[in-house]
């Protein structure tokens, strides 16, 4: 689990560092799936809104602020925000009297992250240092829990989940935007590969294990949304440059991963049972 971890973090440090210098980044590998995945997730007036670095530093497979339904006063926790970008977008959303947590373990990122929020002069806005497996924030203090593209890259998921779970207030909402394999497992050579950790692919995981851990979290109201399905052609680059093109493996995957929005819900808290004469008026 740490190789994964420290491969994610010095792919994603980079990632930050082209960004600042006024470069795309991109996911890790010679070309990657970020051409693919990360194409066309925000649309002009959202890029508009927002300082050039922290699209350049974009690395999603989604847009969740578009889809979670953000509303004015709510607290909002972006987990692996990287350059920010769906943390500011998430801060004009929820307003002044809301807020926006980001959190990410990598410093090149939490530094482009502030640098943005300085130049979009939101207020509202917190970037935490740490990882997703182990949340710093208090029990239920969390309307909204947003992801872009980065739970499919930690080894320890059901850690994630169940941090997310814990740091949500009763009735709030699980929305994120990830990569899941649609049935079956992941070829073992694919698997095996950083590079394509890294880039989105091998860390994903199966829609009804990812419906079966939210469950276990205590999680309801769970639904996996299609967003974009992936065909081998899509694949075929990026898995060229990691040794992975022979037809047979292209064949296992084509078709079989999905950009997916995935929402689900913290239950209310049970009513508790009172016998005071005043407690129900």
């Amino acid at each position: 689990m740490d190789t994964i971890k420290d491969v994610v973090q010095q792919k994603y440090g980079q990632a930050a560092l082209r960004a600042r210098a006024g470069q795309k980044a991109d996911c890790g590998c010679d070309t990657s799936c970020c051409s693919t995945i990360t194409a066309d997730l925000y649309d002009e007036s959202q890029a508009a809104a927002i300082p050039e670095q922290a699209m350049l530093a974009s690395l999603g497979c989604g847009n969740p602020t578009a889809l979670a339904e953000l509303k004015p006063g709510e607290v909002v926790l972006d987990l692996g925000s990287g350059g920010g970008i769906d943390v500011l977008l998430s801060a004009k959303r929820v307003g002044p009297s809301g807020k926006a947590y980001g959190l990410d373990m990598t410093d090149e990122m939490l530094t482009l992250a502030r640098e943005n929020q300085r130049n979009a002069g939101l207020t509202n806005v917190e970037f935490l240092k740490g990882e997703i497996e182990n949340i710093p924030l208090p029990d239920n203090s969390v309307d909204v829990i947003i992801s872009n593209c980065v739970i499919n890259l930690s080894a320890d998921k059901d850690r994630v989940l169940a941090e997310a779970f814990r740091v949500l207030k009763p009735g709030g909402r699980f929305a994120v935007s990830d990569v899941v394999l649609r049935g079956g497992a992941v070829p073992q050579p694919v698997r095996r590969s950083m590079e394509l950790w890294v880039g989105c692919i091998a860390g994903a995981l199966e829609e009804g294990s990812y419906r079966e851990k939210l469950t276990q979290a205590g999680f309801e109201s769970i639904d996996v949304e299609p967003t974009r399905i992936y065909g081998s052609d899509d694949a075929r680059q990026f898995l060229g440059e990691a040794g992975l093109s022979d037809e047979s493996v292209l064949a296992q995957i084509d078709g079989r991963f999905m950009s997916a929005f995935v929402r689900a819900q913290k239950p209310v808290a049970a009513a508790t049972t009172c016998c005071a004469s005043t407690c129900c008026a």
